[in-house]
């Protein structure tokens, strides 16, 4: 770098929105000459475009949506057609916006890229990015829609019992805006989806980011099949039993193990609930019992799950011991009331990890 692009730089990092006009002024340069070295210094892979976030630090991208979570929990068993006596939880939620978070806090620094309406959830969820250093300058925010949200009933166990998404707002997301990130997302170390994303937006994403590891979330039956033209370009995939069998169009009569050596994908993590997970590295598969545990909310358990495969990966385990660490996370985040444990860190999870 030129003495003036360092001087660029070091402002940059301090203030990563500054427009090019009070970058002139304050180094008492014209414009013309400020957007010259901010364009060399991005075609020198140093400033990842608009935004000027510096490339100083390895990150993660991750992609998908970001929620409010309102959660009943019931004293008793479920009465249908009924009010039930319990109580109701809210908190921030979203596939993407949670894996990130728990990223976030098992230090990874994480670049979140959502859709968030300009209301007072959209300026929690800021607010509360900012208060952990999650990464959110990439979230579009949109100002004449609400900000999704996730209404869930568990049952007297914990377990989900029924739940509505109101995410109409994801469709502002557009390949277009994905487009605009290029940048951001071609100098990722790891890519993170959730299948909350429109089709478009997958593809964009799979014509982007060739050469680099995304791992997807499936959320469920119906949006996991978004992804199954991409199924052999998917580093990891962490689907439970039912998506799956949706993916691969298999009869349920089919023995699981059968089911799974059909996945493309090289890595996957196959949820089996309270039997454990179902491990696929190429063609060898490996099934690990889940010790038993007493579950506060099993919400943000799959979330969690796949920030320990992020971490685990990025610190080149094993599948095994990425299975180990990931079933870690999840520990963690099921003994919690929250969707994200506030206990989640690093330390916590090698503590949780050498435990178990």
């Amino acid at each position: 770098m030129t003495q003036r692009e360092k001087e660029i730089v070091n402002i940059l990092k301090e203030e990563p929105t500054i427009s090019q006009d009070d970058l002139a002024k304050r180094l008492n340069i014209t414009r013309s000459s400020v957007a010259v070295h901010i364009t060399n210094l991005i075609k020198k892979g140093i400033v990842l475009g608009k935004g000027y976030i510096v490339n100083e630090e390895p990150y993660i991208v991750v992609i998908g949506g970001s929620n409010i979570d309102i959660q009943g929990i019931p004293y008793s068993p479920l009465i249908d057609n009924d009010s039930n006596i319990g109580h109701v939880n809210i908190s921030l939620g979203g596939v993407a916006r949670n894996i990130a978070e728990n990223t976030t806090r098992l230090n990874i620094p994480t670049r979140l890229i959502s859709v968030i309406g300009q209301d007072l959830y959209g300026q929690s969820i800021l607010n509360h990015a900012s208060s952990i250093g999650l990464h959110m300058n990439d979230t579009l925010v949109v100002s004449n829609q609400k900000t999704s949200t996730y209404l869930s009933i568990l049952d007297h166990h914990h377990d989900l019992a029924i739940a509505i998404n109101a995410m109409d707002i994801m469709e502002s997301l557009t390949k277009e805006y994905l487009q605009s990130k290029k940048r951001l997302i071609e100098h990722a170390q790891l890519i993170v989806c959730d299948t909350n994303v429109s089709e478009s937006v997958l593809e964009m994403l799979f014509t982007i980011a060739k050469g680099i590891p995304i791992f997807v979330d499936t959320v469920s039956t119906t949006k996991a099949l978004k992804i199954k033209p991409y199924l052999s370009m998917i580093h990891t995939i962490k689907p439970n039993k039912a998506e799956l069998y949706a993916l691969l169009d298999a009869p349920l009569t089919m023995d699981i193990m059968t089911c799974a050596q059909l996945l493309p994908t090289p890595y996957a993590y196959i949820s089996l609930g309270h039997e454990g997970v179902l491990i696929k590295d190429h063609n060898t598969l490996t099934h690990i019992p889940t010790p038993p545990l007493e579950v506060a909310n099993a919400t943000g358990a799959g979330d969690a799950f796949m920030a320990g495969l992020v971490y685990a990966t990025l610190n080149h385990e094993s599948t095994l011991n990425s299975a180990y660490l990931a079933m870690s996370a999840s520990r963690i985040a099921l003994q919690s009331e929250s969707t994200i444990s506030d206990q989640m860190s690093e330390a916590q999870l090698l503590k949780t990890l050498k435990e178990t």
